[in-house]
């Protein structure tokens, strides 16, 4: 499956309608309204779940509960952003609250996630690029040396790292679901980058 990139500067405006469309059928009680909005977003939220917490079940039930909850709290949803950075701040708050009550797990970042969006990784993706066979037979130990890298970062630094890096929304976009100024998603940005490529200093080609 093809991953989507939603975006409020770049959606279409009947992407946008078709949204609010939506939101207004289910706050009117329709389920399916609901369940068409879940079938948009559930990939890139579950993605957004399982980077941070570098667990598959733990992933699936936070997104899960994170739909619940958008569910539950549809009525007071007003529409001041999109849908889906509603929903994002739902689940991130979530993740937030599950990694304060557990520890860090393995994690497990996949490298198809980071190539896929190539375009927005130009400090990250740079390192595992380039298709030879040399990059093929070095894959399982460069995923490791990610996973490691990855584990040190905290959860906001690894939030901007996947919303930013992998799922390529906006600045403006992710300091309105991290609830903080595009200027600290920025410096957060720039922070993690370059301490995962000083961790991964030996390994750049």
């Amino acid at each position: 499956m093809e991953p989507i990139h939603p975006s409020a500067e770049t959606a279409s405006s009947s992407t946008e309608i078709s949204d609010r469309t939506l939101v207004a059928r289910a706050q009117m009680g329709n389920d399916s309204a609901f369940e068409e909005l879940v079938r948009r977003y559930q990939q890139r939220i579950y993605g957004l779940c399982y980077h941070l917490t570098s667990n598959h079940e733990d992933a699936t039930d936070l997104a899960q509960d994170a739909f619940v909850k958008a569910w539950k709290a549809l009525r007071t949803f007003k529409g001041d952003s999109s849908f889906y950075t509603w929903v994002y701040r739902i689940a991130y708050n979530s993740v937030l609250n599950h990694l304060k009550q557990r520890r860090y797990r393995t994690p497990h970042l996949s490298l198809d996630d980071l190539d896929f969006n190539a375009e927005h990784t130009p400090d990250l993706v740079e390192l595992v690029s380039e298709k030879t066979p040399r990059r093929e037979a070095g894959l399982m130990e460069l995923q490791k040396r990610l996973n490691e890298a990855m584990q040190k970062l905290s959860p906001e630094h690894r939030a901007v790292v996947t919303l930013h890096d992998i799922q390529g929304l906006a600045h403006d976009e992710i300091a309105r679901i991290m609830d903080c100024n595009p200027g600290t998603v920025r410096s957060r940005l720039f922070y993690a980058r370059q301490q995962l490529q000083a961790w991964l200093s030996d390994i750049t080609p």
